[in-house]
């Protein structure tokens, strides 16, 4: 049934001779690319424990999918079934296992995020944000890169993380105390993740002498999105008890330095990373690259932030 899904939105595609794959592809890309910098900014300059909210649900949802992915070992459309061809450049992004779905269960936590965190207020954002998980979700469908499960599991992945982390954080609101015990447990469940991942087995399928799929490709991103979470505990423990800064507000000054933080996420990812994995190798260039964005977003930059503004340290 899913195969013939993906065929039939294969025919419709070729039947429009494309129009819409352009669109799908932005969508797409736009998840993974630049919608990472919204937490950062709703965190830096419009609300800090909005902002920490969506970002430890995407962290945190991103982590659990990369073990569910590992777990699962699922193989992409295209090698379940030839039929299948790809639109556009999808492919390029495609990498890894299939499900559950890497951009959807990134675009949920976001859009989601949003919607709790801003949409009791504001209804129209909120179903903008939830119409923007549906379109991200089923883009990955319409290119022809993930099955129908692949993008239902990864959005409900994102939904219970949201819901979970809504509970945590209104706990924490009551228990301020119990918070680094949460940090440490986030760090060990990282460490026990990342050994699950080195030690378990993997499928290696071989046609016409040619491994279909080469395991140790596949654990870049697992490597990669569990000790972002990892980071996440540790920016956070240091941020909350040495740092303790404000979001700057919408005002010319905090909406400037949000800008310049930004553009440093930006070098971050596209210059320091490309090095780290030349100077080192791959997968630890990758994984470290984006431990330090993690530490930039959570702790560094809003250490800068507050030795500009001089203020006190913010009650949490």
């Amino acid at each position: 049934m899913d195969i013939q899904y993906l065929l039939f939105l294969q025919d419709f595609r070729n039947g429009i001779n494309d129009a819409l794959t352009p669109f799908m592809e932005w969508i797409s890309h736009f998840a993974v690319v630049y919608l990472l910098a919204l937490p950062a900014i709703i965190y830096w300059c419009i609300d800090k424990k909005k902002g920490l909210y969506i970002y430890a649900s995407l962290l945190s949802a991103r982590m659990i999918n990369a073990v569910i992915k590992l777990t699962a070992c699922c193989y992409r459309p295209w090698i379940r079934d030839s039929r299948v061809i790809p639109a556009g450049d999808a492919i390029t992004e495609a990498t890894g296992y299939s499900f559950p779905s890497g951009h959807t269960v990134t675009a949920t936590p976001i859009y989601g995020g949003v919607a709790v965190a801003f949409g009791k207020k504001k209804k129209w954002l909120a179903a903008i944000c939830i119409l923007l998980v549906l379109i991200t979700g089923f883009s990955r469908n319409y290119l022809g890169v993930h099955t129908p499960q692949d993008v239902v599991v990864a959005t409900l992945e994102g939904v219970l993380v949201l819901w979970g982390m809504y509970k945590l954080f209104h706990y924490l609101e009551e228990h301020p105390e119990k918070e680094n015990l949460f940090l440490l447990a986030g760090v060990v469940i990282t460490i026990v993740a990342l050994v699950y991942i080195t030690v378990k087995s993997y499928p290696m399928d071989y046609v016409n002498g040619e491994l279909l799929v080469d395991p140790k490709k596949m654990m870049q991103d697992g490597y990669k999105d569990i000790s972002t979470f990892g980071a996440f505990c540790i920016a956070r423990f240091i941020e909350k008890n040495y740092i303790r800064f404000r979001a700057t507000g919408m005002n010319a000054k905090g909406i400037v330095l949000t800008v310049v933080g930004t553009g440093l996420m930006m070098v971050i990812s596209s210059v320091l990373e490309p090095a780290l994995k030349t100077a080192l190798n791959p997968t630890l260039g990758k994984t470290l690259g984006q431990v330090v964005l993690v530490v930039f977003v959570v702790a560094i930059w809003p250490a800068i932030l507050k030795f500009i503004f001089a203020y006190g340290a913010e009650s949490d």
